[in-house]
């Protein structure tokens, strides 16, 4: 067991982490409540479920076609800036949606194209703010700093819907008025915040060094497979998407108890978060997140299995914090072995693994659905990331076996010889 550390808020002392930490807070509040809102807004005006998955198409498309470049500029330009830039795009966006909320159209194309813009500045900023984070911390204080930005975005992942939602009784409009105000105040504790000075790339801007994020994680046997569990992990299984047929048809719950379904996931990764701020995980590093990749299959299994309402909440509460013990440990895997020079282009690598598991592993779960049945299917998630954990155990012995993570064993050792 990870020993306690009484000192897991003690990042919180570090001014530009904590300014970095609200922006984040008040963005993804404003960004979850916005999705809720665009979600009832458009079903509204056109009763077509076609275009509920042209929402997440229009936002997915541009950031798998600019995650890549912009992984590079991330590491060709100040961070910081990139992402105060994306979180003001962002609120261009918000204020169109307030425009077209207000102009009273039927029309939901312009909604689409916001989308897109969104999803652009999304991809822009996902890589400068993964490898920003290390910038803004001691070394000795990062993994602490990890494990709050975790729990800070899935509270918001959990607190943002509900909010959402209860201002969307006074209209979408309230809504787009409320999360703009956020973004506004998001803009502005970023650019208070001030990372260390980091590593600027000087290679040319060609394909080849678009690129080199992807070579350096195939170079990286530890790298490759952290990233790559992660996605064929989450890709097998991806039961969330059908939650709301299993809350409907098997579990026999309305939307009430489809609502707390879907926010067990993300409260149990936040209290697994936080206790990893004040537990984290030091030694036995690989059965850790081999541990936490196995019992998210494991509930899945379980989810698949119960037709209780009490269990399956259990599950998906257990299924969050194993699916965060994985997130920790690759995340601090990555930024601690990737050079600051191409942080930004492996973090974008990272990102197209995670956003293709989460995307493609909902389409699996849909069409395994339709050959399997509902309860099959999930159950069959479950196994298929069971036998993934077993098989990157044996062909990643590097990374199951591994006690301290790298950078902290090569300090022991060095400690040892000076000894």
């Amino acid at each position: 067991m990870p020993a306690f550390d009484s000192t897991g808020l003690s990042v919180l002392k570090h001014r530009n982490f904590t300014s970095y930490l609200s922006a984040r807070l008040c963005g993804t509040l404003a960004v979850q409540m916005q999705h809720v809102a665009i979600g009832w807004h458009v079903y509204a005006l056109t009763g077509n479920l076609f275009d509920l998955g042209l929402i997440g198409l229009a936002q997915f498309a541009p950031f798998l076609l600019f995650i890549l470049p912009a992984g590079q500029i991330a590491d060709r330009r100040n961070r910081r800036d990139i992402v105060a830039l994306c979180i003001t795009a962002q609120l261009l966006c918000g204020l169109l949606l307030l425009a077209f909320t207000l102009s009273g159209t039927k029309t939901v194309w312009p909604v689409f194209a916001i989308l897109a813009l969104f999803g652009t500045a999304r991809a822009f900023m996902t890589p400068a703010s993964q490898a920003m984070v290390i910038n803004l911390v001691p070394a000795d204080s990062f993994s602490k700093a990890v494990a709050l930005n975790s729990s800070t975005f899935h509270v918001a992942v959990i607190l943002g819907p509900t909010l959402g939602g209860l201002l969307y009784y006074y209209g979408a409009t309230t809504v787009f008025v409320v999360s703009s105000a956020l973004l506004a105040l998001s803009v502005v504790l970023m650019w208070m915040t001030k990372a260390a000075r980091q590593t600027i790339s000087k290679e040319p801007a060609t394909w080849h060094s678009v690129l080199e994020g992807m070579r350096f994680v195939k170079s990286r046997p530890i790298v490759l497979g952290a990233i790559s569990l992660d996605l064929f992990a989450v890709l097998f299984g991806g039961a969330t998407a059908l939650l709301p047929a299993l809350a409907a048809d098997v579990l026999h719950v309305g939307p009430g108890g489809l609502g707390l379904l879907r926010t067990a996931p993300g409260a149990g990764a936040a209290l697994c978060s936080i206790a990893l701020a004040f537990f984290p995980i030091t030694r036995r590093v690989g059965a850790w997140m081999f541990g936490g990749v196995a019992s998210f299959g494991v509930c899945t299994v379980v989810l698949g299995a119960t037709s209780s309402f009490g269990v399956a909440v259990a599950a998906l509460l257990l299924m969050g914090a194993g699916d965060m013990i994985s997130v920790y440990v690759r995340h601090l895997l990555v930024q601690y072995e990737t050079p600051d020079a191409i942080r930004g282009r492996v973090s974008a690598v990272n990102a197209v693994f995670i956003g293709a598991s989460n995307e493609l592993g909902e389409f699996e779960s849909g069409v395994t659905a339709g050959w399997f049945g509902l309860t099959r299917a999930v159950i069959f998630g479950g196994i298929a990331t069971l036998v993934v954990t077993g098989l990157w155990s044996v062909w990643f012995p590097v990374l199951s076996r591994m006690d301290r993570f790298p950078h902290a064993q090569r300090e022991a050792d060095e400690k040892s010889a000076a000894a």
